[in-house]
């Protein structure tokens, strides 16, 4: 048996198109074994947060001088004293974020002359830094700090374009720090919340203990005995009524029939919905209309039969609460969008293969 590491090293070295093969196997065998049917159906949504720290313009501003500042000494340690001499402005920037963080935190009404003065020492010792890594990163390319040995070479060629990469990225940052601190603006285009997460969305589920949750968007569609039959991240956050057609033709392709019941939360309805579902064959379209006025429909939802099929959707909860505990889905470790689709793949894989496996040992004991 293979240690951790060695598989920990396998997840990495797999893509997530792979893993949704291995995932749409593990589908098959439950289908062929016996255990799920593909008779019910159940579709909800929650977010898996990227592993940022908590976003503020500050912080965000004091990683880039960080960040920059240390490709900079890294290119200097290289080539020495050749071209712009590195000024290292890490100290300001420390005291100037200090300040913001005292003045925000200080009690009584925030005072906003002050906080707006803080926000403009720290982003022009900011822009400084900026334009000092433009300055280095135009340097390597033209010759003027470069390396005698090759292997050398390379790396200051991978330092440029880190400059050049995080320099774009600061820029973007201190473009809505500016919008928010001094315009009111909190809604500027491409907002970055994390330069090191560049895909980073915040997004609002309506949970009182955690109202804004920062990360990507996921997708968990299940059928009998808690088998994910399909996942999804999304690049962009869609609307949850948008999903629930493209849901039922997966759940048709990966278990060949089309559901009896389909169960979701309220956030999945539409009268289209409704009827693209009957539409295709679904007997029983479970998911409430919270806003409805017609008294026939309140009594349609007050049956047996819907009632039933709402206690069942709630399984979704405890699923997705499993694969937050047990398989890590709470936080993203990898890097990027693909990374968080890897690991997600990963722990819907893990969870689906224990969940078989019980399966297998009950019809096994009966």
């Amino acid at each position: 048996m293979p240690d951790a590491k060695t598989m920990g090293r396998w997840g990495v070295a797999l893509g997530p198109e792979v893993l949704k093969q291995v995932h749409e196997r593990i589908v098959k065998i439950a289908r062929d074994k016996g255990v799920t049917t593909g008779r019910r159906m159940r579709v909800d949504t929650t977010v898996v947060e990227t592993d940022i720290h908590h976003p503020t313009d500050s912080t965000l501003l004091g990683d880039g001088v960080r960040v920059l500042t240390r490709a900079m000494r890294k290119i200097t340690k290289i080539v020495g004293a050749a071209g712009t001499k590195l000024r290292d402005r890490s100290r300001s920037v420390k005291f100037r974020l200090l300040e913001i963080g005292r003045v925000a935190r200080a009690k009584g009404p925030l005072n906003q002359d002050k906080l707006k003065q803080r926000y403009r020492q720290l982003l022009d010792a900011t822009s400084r830094v900026v334009g000092q890594a433009k300055r280095f990163s135009e340097e390597v390319a033209q010759g003027v700090k470069r390396s005698t040995t090759v292997l050398k070479q390379l790396a200051l060629e991978g330092l440029r374009q880190e400059l050049d990469e995080m320099g774009a990225r600061v820029k973007q940052v201190m473009k809505q720090t500016r919008a928010r601190i001094f315009r009111g603006n909190t809604r500027s285009e491409g907002k970055l919340l994390s330069l090191f997460e560049p895909s980073t969305e915040v997004i609002r589920k309506g949970k009182a203990g955690k109202p804004n949750e920062f990360g990507k968007m996921v997708k968990l569609q299940e059928a009998e005995n808690q088998i994910v039959t399909d996942y999804e991240v999304y690049a962009r956050r869609p609307y949850d009524s948008d999903l629930l057609v493209a849901a039922i033709e997966t759940h048709q392709a990966r278990l060949g029939r089309t559901p009896r019941l389909v169960a979701a939360d309220a956030a999945f309805y539409s009268a289209k919905n409704e009827a693209a579902a009957k539409a295709k064959g679904v007997k029983r379209v479970c998911i409430p209309n919270r806003s409805t006025k017609s008294l026939e429909r309140k009594r349609e939802q007050k049956k047996r039969w819907f009632r039933n099929g709402q206690k069942w959707r709630t399984g979704c909860e405890g699923r997705i609460s499993v694969v937050k505990r047990r398989h890590g889905l709470d936080r993203c470790r990898y890097k990027g969008f693909v990374g968080m689709k890897r690991w997600v793949g990963l722990g819907i894989i893990a969870d689906n293969i224990i969940n078989i496996g019980r399966a297998m040992e009950k019809q096994v004991t009966r």
